[in-house]
Protein backbone atom coordinates (compact mmCIF):
# COMPACT_ATOMS: atom_id res chain seq x y z
CA UNK A 1 0.00 0.00 0.00
CA UNK A 2 1.23 3.35 -1.34
CA UNK A 3 0.72 5.67 1.63
CA UNK A 4 -0.98 8.83 -0.47
CA UNK A 5 -1.45 11.57 3.06
CA UNK A 6 1.40 13.71 2.35
CA UNK A 7 1.28 15.27 5.95
CA UNK A 8 2.07 12.21 7.37
CA UNK A 9 3.96 11.08 5.04
CA UNK A 10 6.49 13.99 5.83
CA UNK A 11 6.07 13.59 9.55
CA UNK A 12 6.94 10.25 9.42
CA UNK A 13 10.47 11.04 6.92
CA UNK A 14 10.61 13.92 9.57
CA UNK A 15 11.31 11.37 12.07
CA UNK A 16 13.31 8.85 10.20
CA UNK A 17 16.04 11.93 9.10
CA UNK A 18 15.92 12.95 12.73
CA UNK A 19 16.79 9.13 13.48
CA UNK A 20 19.12 9.05 10.99
CA UNK A 21 20.97 12.24 12.28
CA UNK A 22 20.96 10.17 15.79
CA UNK A 23 22.60 6.99 14.55
CA UNK A 24 25.51 9.62 12.98
CA UNK A 25 25.94 11.23 16.24
CA UNK A 26 26.24 7.87 17.91
CA UNK A 27 28.55 6.11 15.85
CA UNK A 28 30.84 9.60 16.20
CA UNK A 29 30.09 8.79 20.36
CA UNK A 30 31.44 5.16 19.85
CA UNK A 31 34.70 6.55 17.95
CA UNK A 32 35.48 9.65 20.10
CA UNK A 33 35.46 6.12 22.99
CA UNK A 34 32.49 8.29 25.14
CA UNK A 35 31.09 6.47 28.00
CA UNK A 36 28.98 3.23 27.64
CA UNK A 37 26.04 5.02 29.39
CA UNK A 38 25.87 8.32 27.33
CA UNK A 39 26.15 5.47 24.13
CA UNK A 40 23.13 3.36 25.41
CA UNK A 41 20.95 6.40 26.02
CA UNK A 42 21.37 7.64 22.62
CA UNK A 43 20.85 4.10 21.32
CA UNK A 44 17.53 4.17 23.65
CA UNK A 45 16.51 7.09 22.24
CA UNK A 46 16.85 6.43 18.78
CA UNK A 47 15.42 3.07 19.16
CA UNK A 48 12.36 5.04 20.37
CA UNK A 49 12.37 7.34 17.26
CA UNK A 50 12.10 4.36 14.38
CA UNK A 51 9.14 2.45 16.87
CA UNK A 52 7.56 5.81 16.71
CA UNK A 53 8.24 5.93 13.03
CA UNK A 54 7.10 2.77 12.04
CA UNK A 55 3.48 2.62 14.45
CA UNK A 56 2.98 6.26 12.57
CA UNK A 57 3.38 4.37 9.13
CA UNK A 58 1.24 1.76 10.30
CA UNK A 59 -1.39 3.87 11.71
CA UNK A 60 -1.44 6.28 8.51
CA UNK A 61 -1.90 3.04 6.63
CA UNK A 62 -5.15 1.79 8.32
CA UNK A 63 -6.82 5.38 7.98
CA UNK A 64 -5.97 5.13 4.40
CA UNK A 65 -7.27 1.22 4.70
CA UNK A 66 -10.24 2.43 6.42
CA UNK A 67 -11.13 5.24 4.58
CA UNK A 68 -10.97 3.77 1.35
CA UNK A 69 -13.44 0.89 2.64
CA UNK A 70 -15.45 4.09 4.03
CA UNK A 71 -15.49 4.86 0.16
CA UNK A 72 -16.68 1.35 -1.42
CA UNK A 73 -13.34 0.07 -1.99
CA UNK A 74 -12.37 -3.52 -0.99
CA UNK A 75 -9.80 -2.88 2.38
CA UNK A 76 -6.17 -2.78 0.79
CA UNK A 77 -4.80 -4.31 4.37
CA UNK A 78 -7.25 -7.12 6.04
CA UNK A 79 -7.33 -7.44 9.92
CA UNK A 80 -4.50 -10.29 9.43
CA UNK A 81 -1.98 -8.35 7.85
CA UNK A 82 -2.82 -4.92 10.14
CA UNK A 83 -1.71 -7.89 12.68
CA UNK A 84 1.00 -8.52 11.59
CA UNK A 85 2.52 -5.11 10.98
CA UNK A 86 1.87 -4.14 14.21
CA UNK A 87 3.05 -7.29 15.45
CA UNK A 88 6.46 -6.72 13.60
CA UNK A 89 7.25 -3.51 15.46
CA UNK A 90 7.30 -5.17 18.67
Amino acid sequence: MKLQDETQVEEILQRLRRAEGQIGGIIRMIESGRDCNDVVTQLAAVSRALDRAGFKLVACAMRQSIAGEAAGAPPSLGVEQMEKLFLSLA
